[in-house]
């Protein structure tokens, strides 16, 4: 004879497999859903012992990039003429400290020596004209001249150079007043 219709039997034999598995199927995914919303809502967990996620820790890291010596300027205020150490860090630092494009670097008694041998005034003439790779004002259109020739001055100074920073002039604020 044939067994063709043992084929198409159910894996459900017994009222109670029949009980178990419409149980299963409302039970399995309200079970489901419930772990899914305290997933979504649940408060982030760090793992024990961890602060690698708390908000000082957060700022530690980001702090080296959001702090770089950026500077907020109000265009309408008076112009505050920045001492050459804040100039060098601001605009300098990037090529000076590491020598890029020949530049010389900062603290390099020997590289910095035969350029202060040819006179403050043909050092700061060269920082704010530019010179070979160096553009015009280290590419800060912003800085003041004197500012420029403070910074020159620093790391002439830092180098081993015995230059004297230049007198601060007064820039006068602008004289429209709001009445």
């Amino acid at each position: 004879m044939n067994d063709a219709h043992d084929d198409h039997e159910s894996v459900i034999k017994t009222p109670q497999q029949l009980i178990v598995a419409i149980a299963a199927a409302f039970i399995v995914p309200i079970i489901i859903i419930v772990l899914l919303v305290q997933y979504v809502t649940g408060e982030k967990k760090i793992g024990a012992g961890s602060q690698a996620q708390s908000p000082e820790a957060v700022a530690a890291r980001i702090n080296p990039i959001a702090d770089a010596g950026y500077l907020l300027k109000d265009a309408n205020g008076p112009k505050v003429l920045l001492s050459g150490e804040a100039v060098f860090t601001a605009t300098c630092a990037g090529c000076h400290t590491a020598g890029l494009l020949g530049s010389p670097k900062v603290g390099d008694a020997g590289a910095w020596s035969a350029r202060v041998a040819q006179g403050y005034d043909t050092l700061v003439k060269h920082a704010i004209q530019g010179i070979r790779g160096m553009p015009a004002k280290g590419g800060n259109a912003d800085l003041d001249d004197d500012e420029v020739a403070r910074a020159v001055v620093f790391m002439a100074n830092q180098s081993g150079g015995k230059l004297k920073e230049p007198a601060v002039k007064v820039i006068a604020a602008s004289a429209t007043a709001v009445k």
